[in-house]
């Protein structure tokens, strides 16, 4: 798989021809853009919209997002033969720029424009980039035979655009940024992590929520919960309502733990509910669990193991993330009460390149060996992030305790992970990662989802490194709240 790359000739050759045309009027040097060359991509369009609303070309239907005046400027990267990646850069005009340059991340595999974070960030004032990563819809056959539409998707995409995000900019307004920031959640702070770890000067700070970093062991354990809960002709072993049964009384065990009655559980690890509580007496009834749902159950709260070794593959599940809500993605219905294993295709078409690839053969000693080996380079697990911290970088991390996608366990593990390597103090001086209790997969649940937004009474205080806070919005720290010198906003 291709390597790293700066793109020197990329910077060296747009920043000579940038540096040689004069301003012209606002209108004039959007249109302009179009002239800009750079290694590998081409501005297909760019064209100045007025201040109000603006449609986005997709979905079909998508409400119009209130925008103020801004240059949208489209193109297009082909850093190999079989790559084709789509990305729009938007900015705000005139005075309304705040200077910033700011990245935004996607969802799942998802090939598509981030529209509404666009509107969002020059509504911010942010000259904001957003890319497709180079295909489209959420369907993984986009990878088979595919491999660098596969490294595309992982990391070069979000790297192409912006780096020549930051150009564009600099032809239309003069300068360069003063700060470059990305923020994303769920595959938009597996993006931020990439970045931070593959190519440390793209951005000074960084907003990584609910990352899914170790991406490989997460879609296998997606596999091993729905084999755990499922007997070999897809027949559930475990009635979906006892989902929400087993979060209400987690809850009613657990809630008090903090010392606040509130519906939420502050923190999972310190819940002493055991599920066994639960086990019908005599015959099953919607207020208990039977022997086999018992046992399919703790093993989904257990995570994946490897059968030899006995070794954990990846965390389980905490208490409290059952089920939430009624709805398909309010707790594990999402993976487990569907006709099969969730994110299938990436062993179909990226691993084993075979469609009819049958879930019961999933191996989780070999297979999961083999399965690193070949795909590890999607998973933005590094724990060194020297470069990033001597870059003068900050990360503000976050994921919700409640998330049915990406378990809050694994989370924790990588922050930990980094303090051991690179020691606990130094690690706070630049990244720190927060926890929301009650919320679910980048919002929602029964707690407060947090804001990525500037509190509107100011920052608050410096917080421990964990923050646990009962229904409590948590607005972004600004970098010079975290220890170390830093004059701007971290979002």
């Amino acid at each position: 798989m291709p390597g790293r790359s700066s793109r020197p000739l990329l910077i060296a050759c747009a920043i000579a021809l940038a540096s040689t045309r004069p301003a012209p009027a606002a209108s004039a040097a959007c249109a302009s853009l179009t002239d800009l060359r750079m290694p590998d991509i081409s501005v297909v369009s760019a064209t100045s919209a007025p201040a109000g609303t603006f449609t986005p070309p997709v979905p079909r239907g998508a409400a119009p997002l209130a925008v103020p005046a801004f240059c949208r400027v489209a193109a297009v990267a082909t850093p190999t033969s079989d790559s084709h990646i789509n990305f729009e850069v938007w900015i705000p005009e005139g005075s309304t720029w705040n200077g910033k340059f700011q990245g935004v991340g996607t969802g799942g595999f998802a090939g598509s424009i981030s529209y509404g974070a666009l509107a969002e960030g020059i509504r911010r004032g942010y000259a904001t980039a957003s890319t497709d990563t180079g295909h489209t819809g959420d369907d993984l056959t986009f990878g088979s035979g595919h491999p660098e539409k596969i490294v595309d998707w992982a990391y070069r995409s979000i790297h192409l655009m912006t780096d020549a995000g930051k150009l564009i900019v600099r032809n239309h307004t003069g300068r360069f940024p003063d700060r470059s920031y990305f923020n994303g959640c769920a595959t938009g702070g597996h993006q931020a992590m990439m970045e931070a770890q593959r190519f440390p000067a793209d951005y000074d700070g960084i907003v990584a929520g609910n990352p899914a970093a170790d991406r490989t062991n997460e879609i296998i354990a997606y596999l091993w919960d729905w084999r755990a809960t499922h007997t070999p002709d897809g027949k559930g072993l475990v009635d979906p309502t006892k989902f929400q049964l087993l979060t209400r009384s987690a809850v009613a065990a657990c809630d008090g733990d903090d010392g606040v009655k509130d519906g939420v559980i502050d923190d999972p690890r310190r819940c002493r509910f055991d599920p066994a509580s639960l086990l019908c007496v005599n015959e099953s009834s919607p207020g208990c669990l039977t022997r086999t749902e018992l046992d399919a159950v703790r093993k989904v709260y257990a995570g994946p193991v490897n059968p030899r070794t006995g070794e954990a593959i990846f965390p389980g599940w905490p208490l409290g993330s059952e089920g939430y809500g009624p709805g398909p993605n309010d707790g594990w219905k999402n993976f487990l009460d569907v006709p099969e294993p969730r994110r299938v295709g990436f062993f179909r078409y990226f691993v084993f390149d075979n469609p009819a690839w049958d879930p019961w053969s999933m191996d989780f000693d070999r297979d999961v060996a083999y399965t690193t080996a070949r795909m590890g380079f999607l998973n933005a697990t590094s724990h060194d992030l020297l470069a990033f911290r001597e870059h003068g970088g900050k990360i503000v991390m976050h994921t919700g305790w409640s998330d049915p996608i990406l378990p809050a366990p694994d989370v924790i593990k990588y922050y930990d992970e980094v303090s051991s390597a690179m020691g606990a103090s130094e690690t706070q001086r630049f990244f720190r990662l927060f926890m929301a209790p009650g919320m679910g997969h980048c919002s929602g649940g029964p707690g407060r989802s947090v804001s990525t937004r500037r509190s509107p009474d100011g920052p608050a205080a410096a917080t421990p490194t964990r923050r646990r806070t009962s229904r409590a919005s948590i607005p972004a720290r600004r970098a010079d709240d975290l220890p170390g010198k830093c004059e701007e906003d971290v979002c």
